[in-house]
């Protein structure tokens, strides 16, 4: 009975082996690339000009963002962009004192007339607060006319060629959505072990290879940056279309593309976002908001991520430790080609080449994040965000 038991495991531990070292050629050779970060850099995409620069009007959805907000609005007054430029910046019922310290930002940097505070209106019911301030940007008098709509965060500070360089892409490719991934900080311990696999899990779910081919359904976008043709909007509904979406840049790529839009998604150095983590649990927080989102708030989905991280990230450490002969070189092998995609990231954070082997350690940290995010919700208290709960009730989604 020893020596079956024995074998079982053996076998089980085998097949574990195998399926996870597959799992990893299949993530480094088929789904798109999207480890090579370097490629999807657009600091160093050709730089062109233009016979006319479409009017833009940039829009910040604000809430509670006074420590970043003034550092937002001044790098937004500062773009050296050559066409019609200006900025709305809506106040979401901050109880900091947001609106205010935009307005000294804006005179202080002689911007006073392109830049316009807007009061936030009461959240109305099926809008999520971020996307109904979108909306009233939209909306405001001093977007009429734009061709297109820049939606930045209000804790990102822009290189002054930033809406000029993704403009020139929208134009010259006819693209109706660019979006540029901004750089987070890295400086505490918590920030250098997690965020760059924030990076490198959301190119994985998005390639953006894919997100760029219009021969395939696979669209992504992040909020901070994003440049959308007013053509694009009206075609897919406008805001209101998206507005219960707790992750809405990737659901608003997702709907242009859908409507016939080419799309295209790429990373930046220059954009920086303002935003710090110095604890674990603010980095908890920032997964947990929107994990179960991504499964569909299913417990089946969420069933099955739980146990393909644990053979994709956690099995390779396992398995690279085991006595079993045949099993040690497999795990190593997926271990490594885990390291080698990861490296690209972590060389684009700067960062020393020795954290790509930390990968493991930080999906282990995503895992348990995830399932926050599913306890959460069953509690009610789903897509969290500035002391709001985005996320539907529970029994409309399901």
């Amino acid at each position: 009975m020893e020596i079956e038991t024995e074998w079982g495991v053996n076998s089980l531990a085998l097949i574990l082996a195998v399926v996870s070292l597959l799992i990893w050629i299949v993530l480094t050779f088929l789904r798109g690339a999207f480890w090579q970060v370097l490629a999807f850099n657009d600091d160093i995409s050709k730089q062109e000009l233009l016979e006319k620069w479409p009017g833009v009007a940039t829009i910040v959805p604000a809430r509670n963002e006074a420590d970043t907000i003034a550092r937002t609005v001044e790098s937004l007054a500062k773009q050296d962009y050559p066409g019609e430029l200006r900025v709305v910046i809506v106040d979401d019922h901050s109880e900091d004192g947001t609106g205010k310290v935009a307005l000294v930002a804006a005179e202080r940097a002689g911007a006073s007339e392109r830049v316009l505070i807007l009061r936030g209106a009461a959240l109305e019911n099926g809008w999520t607060g971020k996307l109904l301030a979108m909306q009233q940007g939209v909306e405001s008098s001093v977007a009429r006319e734009a061709e297109y709509f820049w939606f930045t965060d209000a804790d990102i500070e822009h290189a002054p060629d930033t809406l000029r360089r993704v403009e020139q892409r929208a134009e010259r490719d006819k693209l109706d959505l660019v979006s540029l991934m901004a750089l987070s900080q890295v400086n505490s311990f918590p920030e250098r072990l997690l965020i760059p696999p924030f990076l490198y899990f959301f190119l994985k779910l998005y390639p953006p290879g894919w997100t760029a081919s219009r021969k395939r359904k696979t669209a992504g976008a992040a909020g901070g940056c994003i440049l959308l043709r007013r053509a694009a909007l009206e075609r897919i509904g406008g805001l209101g279309a998206i507005r219960a979406e707790v992750i809405d840049d990737c659901t608003l790529a997702k709907a242009v593309k859908r409507s016939g839009g080419g799309t295209w998604l790429g990373l930046t150095r220059k954009s920086v976002s303002l935003r710090t983590y110095t604890t674990f649990t603010e980095i908890q927080d920032l997964i947990a908001r929107t994990a179960f989102t991504q499964l569909g708030y299913s417990g089946l989905l969420l069933a099955g991520t739980l146990l393909g991280m644990l053979i994709t990230y956690l099995m390779p450490v396992i398995f690279t430790f085991s006595a079993r002969p045949v099993v040690c070189p497999l795990g190593l092998a997926a271990w490594a080609l885990m390291a080698v995609t990861y490296l690209p990231t972590v060389r684009f954070y700067r960062m020393s080449p020795l954290w790509a082997a930390a990968l493991p350690a930080a999906a282990a940290f995503y895992t348990y994040a995830t399932w926050v995010s599913a306890v959460r919700y069953w509690l009610g208290r789903g897509g969290q965000w500035k002391g709001r709960a985005q996320a539907p009730a529970k029994s409309s989604a399901q």
